[in-house]
């Protein structure tokens, strides 16, 4: 088995992620894109006619992929609330867990990346709050640990790119600008409150100030899509809040909605009629009781609405679907927008995106395309939606890095929108405490937005993004790391010693995080002031090269993959053996019948296969 050498050019460390490596061209150029077409002057009447009529064709077929995109999207979370939906409402469920900051930020990141929906796991919060179980300060962390766990989509839309290059690191590193910017607002953001409160305090005040009427949600592009989706699968996500809030007949039933139509009538009985109507209280019997009485008027009409399948399969067929669905769709998009978007007008959409206003003006762009982001976000009432829509867009670089972190800025706050309108259709006992969850999110937001965006200095993100870019463009294999290690590996870790206590947090946490300070802060040192370092930390040569290079684990992951190459041949190799063998003894037994039966004939007998030697 052939198992490929690591490139020496290719070594990274952690310094990558700090400051790109200067090349002579920039990797981050955008491509040129060059008009190779006929002009449309040169073509005569049919051709003109022809060429209209192809670009029509693609622009509906691509709305229709981007419906069906949107639509595996909805899927897809109804798979993961079918697959995980109890265990979130499990979770959810430890109050006493929940008053930890860091154990709410954790389960808001692993709720989130279960039901893959932050809307969801947001009307979880808001339910638990309303009904008493949570306090508006224990949801705060959980509110942002949903905005991190929605940031994984786009991730991995990214990494159906990974077939170039080039494509790839633009792609991944436009997908986790959005993680970075979350990533980097709750390590500021949580001790800030933590130790002040300001978003509680501030949210209160604006509650307190404001006479605000109960409302209805929005539904904007739900009314395009529900039609397919509910056809397909409709869910009763009143259970899974149910379980959150502690209801023990919650936890039997399906979230397969059955009826789509119900009628509940509460009757009080007089007459003690059957058992079930009177109980003794003391001394006293009691024959006077509500009754309520719930008719099914209508049966929902979807593909699983009869199906006698558990919840966890259901919701497994689905998961299986909706993928081959999502990136069937993304494949297809990105392959029509390279065959429309070329010549002029490409040209004339990559120049209307990424330019920016005349001078003075030019700091504007970016906060026009905030509001953009925003408003497109609100439209489709989903920041996955919108984040993973634009990252085919970066990759095949349409939309440069710089102009999709405002865009996904943007989005955020168009989420937060719709939450505070959902959470304006609450009744009124409760209305307070859902939009002070809401403005809760949409604060955090915005405050993440004032420490990483006016001042070009601070906009960390785009820097991250652009490192982490390099390292996963030359190690495909680093990107699957990235997604595993942040999203699942350093939430459980976190939420492991948050269970053990704040000695044990202490213990282990401060330690690790001086040490991730002191790499950083080298590596800063190293790129651009050595001087101010000893000479032994002027490079990071004294470590073993597996320690601050990932050619040595490329190596690893060549050996594992070619040996896994080989283990499939190998099994190939032994099956196509045996059922040489097989036929080989078949072939001998006929044969053999042959010569023991006379009355077969000649040609019958030479007809037949002779035994091959093996």
């Amino acid at each position: 088995c052939f198992v490929p050498e690591a490139k020496p050019n290719l070594a990274h460390s952690t310094v990558a992620l700090v400051e790109p490596d200067s090349e002579e061209r920039d990797p981050w150029d955008l491509p040129e894109i060059k008009d190779t077409g006929v002009p449309w002057s040169a073509l005569d009447t049919r051709g003109k006619a022809l060429r209209v009529l192809v670009s029509v064709l693609k622009l509906i077929l691509l709305l229709g992929l981007l419906y069906m995109f949107i639509c595996s999207l909805d899927i897809l979370s109804s798979a993961f609330q079918l697959a995980g939906g109890k265990t979130a409402g499990e979770i959810f469920q430890d109050s006493s867990v929940l008053s930890n900051p860091l154990a709410g930020l954790v389960i808001g990141v692993l709720v989130t990346l279960l039901v893959q929906s932050s809307s969801t796991s947001s009307s979880i919060v808001v339910s638990m709050v309303s009904a008493g179980i949570l306090t508006v300060q224990m949801a705060v962390p959980i509110i942002m640990g949903t905005n991190i766990g929605t940031s994984v989509t786009n991730t991995l839309v990214a990494m159906t790119q990974a077939g170039d290059r080039s494509t790839f690191r633009r792609a991944f590193a436009g997908a986790t600008v959005h993680d970075f910017f979350n990533w980097l607002s709750v390590l500021v953001l949580l001790p800030l409150e933590a130790a002040t409160g300001y978003l509680y305090i501030l949210t209160k005040l604006i509650i307190d100030s404001f006479h605000i009427q109960s409302g209805e949600a929005p539904d904007l592009l739900n009314v395009i899509t529900d039609p397919l989706t509910e056809s397909i699968i409709q869910l009763d996500e009143s259970v899974i809040r149910d379980i959150a809030i502690g209801i023990p007949e919650a936890k039997n039933k399906s979230f397969i909605k059955k009826w789509c139509q119900t009628y509940t009538n509460t009757v009080r009985r007089v007459n003690c009629t059957a058992p079930s109507l009177c109980w003794v209280d003391g001394n006293t019997t009691i024959t006077l009781k509500n009754m309520s009485e719930t008719y099914y008027i209508k049966k929902c009409q979807h593909l699983f609405v009869d199906v006698n399948l558990t919840d966890l399969a259901i919701g497994l067929i689905l998961l299986a679907l909706s993928l081959l669905v999502l990136c069937s769709c993304l494949v297809l998009i990105v392959k029509l927008l390279n065959s429309m978007l070329k010549g002029q007008v490409a040209l004339v959409i990559k120049k209307i995106i990424n330019t920016d206003f005349p001078f003075p003006f030019g700091w504007v762009t970016g906060y026009i395309a905030i509001l953009v982001g925003a408003g497109m976000t609100f439209i489709v009432q989903s920041s996955s939606v919108f984040t993973s829509a634009i990252t085919p867009l970066v990759g095949i670089g349409v939309i440069s890095i710089e102009r999709a972190y405002p865009l996904s800025l943007g989005s955020n706050i168009g989420t937060t929108t719709t939450a505070i309108l959902a959470a304006m259709a609450s009744p009124g006992d409760k209305l307070a405490n859902a939009l002070q969850i809401a403005l809760v999110h949409l604060l955090f937001n915005l405050s993440g937005i004032v420490l990483w965006y006016p001042i070009p200095f601070t906009r960390f993100p785009i820097r991250l993004a652009k490192g982490l870019g390099n390292i996963t463009a030359s190690y495909r294999w680093f990107a699957a790391v990235y997604i595993i290690a942040c999203f699942f590996v350093l939430p459980l870790f976190v939420f492991s010693l948050s269970l053990a206590g704040w000695q044990v947090l202490v213990g282990v946490g401060v330690p690790l995080i001086v040490v991730l300070v002191f790499i950083v802060v080298v590596n800063v040192l190293q790129k651009r002031r050595p001087d101010f370092l000893p000479a032994a930390l002027r490079s990071w040569d004294f470590l073993p090269l597996w320690a601050h290079s990932l050619a040595p684990w490329d190596k690893v992951v060549g050996v594992c993959t070619a040996k896994c190459c080989c283990c499939c041949k190998c099994c190939q190799g032994t099956n196509e053996e045996h059922e040489e063998q097989k036929s080989v003894l078949n072939g001998t037994k006929v044969h053999k019948a042959v010569y023991d039966n006379p009355a077969m004939s000649v040609e019958k007998e030479e007809s037949i296969k002779r035994p091959k030697p093996t």
